[in-house]
């Protein structure tokens, strides 16, 4: 469904993205791990068509950044970006009007609203909506139009625990309708049952890229496998292959990126 292929990002002379690439299946939630300044939200940006990039990134087969790619890829930015002087309602209506969704999609809106606990919030604006209740409105916006693919940028922070659990229902159904989920954060608590395919960047690369098929096989937890490959390792320990311990050795045979 997706394809990075190769992507560089510069900012000045700063490489927050060096020659990033996987593959992201349909039907299936890949979690894109990294403590922070890994390059997590660049590649997302550049996947959605927000920055300019070195590569190629395609969606269903069409360039981002074409009419095609984007009627089908969705995005859910970190941090919400409201209109003070639109009401939770209006700001609703005027995303079904700027994608032109039919007016079936009223009902959907109503019930997103409902799941995510705003119904009662409809009149307000946006100005007026604390920073829990702000995300939750992000979230409804990026939902709303049902996307093919869906990209979120560390969604569940500022979430309370109500709202946690029915994203994580949501991104479920998604997965069992077909779509493709790509969810960023640094928080693996988080998502630690939801995912299928993880990738771990730090300083702009990919340091590992595997299922959790491929994981429970290795023997270590999500956690052990993201501390193991962007901790510093020992030189010493590393010069001894033949004494290196059971958690080593799956690091030996996980670490690296680029598409599996």
């Amino acid at each position: 469904m997706i394809d990075v292929s190769h992507v560089t990002k510069k900012y000045g002379k700063v490489l927050a993205c060096d020659d990033v690439s996987f593959h992201l299946d349909p039907g299936s939630v890949t979690v894109l791990l990294g403590p922070n300044g890994a390059g997590k939200s660049t590649i997302m940006k550049a996947m959605i068509g927000l920055l300019r990039y070195e590569g190629e990134i395609t969606v269903g087969g069409y360039p981002n950044k074409s009419s095609e790619a984007r009627r089908i890829l969705g995005y859910i930015p970190e941090m919400p970006a409201l209109y003070p002087n639109l009401t939770v309602s209006e700001h609703m209506e005027f995303l079904r009007r700027a994608y032109k969704l039919d007016e079936s999609c009223a009902k959907r809106a109503e019930e997103l609203l409902a799941r995510f606990e705003l119904t009662d919030k409809k009149r307000k604006f946006g100005d007026e909506l604390s920073k829990g209740m702000q995300q939750k409105l992000n979230l409804c916006l990026g939902l709303l139009p049902d996307p093919a693919a869906l990209l979120l940028d560390e969604p569940m922070i500022g979430l309370d625990p109500h709202a946690i659990k029915e994203l994580k229902s949501t991104i479920e159904q998604m997965r069992a309708a077909g779509k493709t989920l790509l969810i960023s954060t640094h928080i693996i608590d988080s998502v630690d049952m939801l995912w299928d395919r993880t990738i771990i960047m730090q300083s702009g690369t990919v340091r590992a890229n595997v299922t959790r098929d491929e994981l429970a096989r290795s023997g270590q937890s999500l956690e052990e496998l993201f501390f193991s490959v962007t901790e510093p390792v020992d030189d010493e320990a590393a010069e001894k292959p033949e004494g290196e311990s059971r958690e080593e050795r799956p690091r030996r045979r996980l670490f690296g990126g680029g598409r599996r």
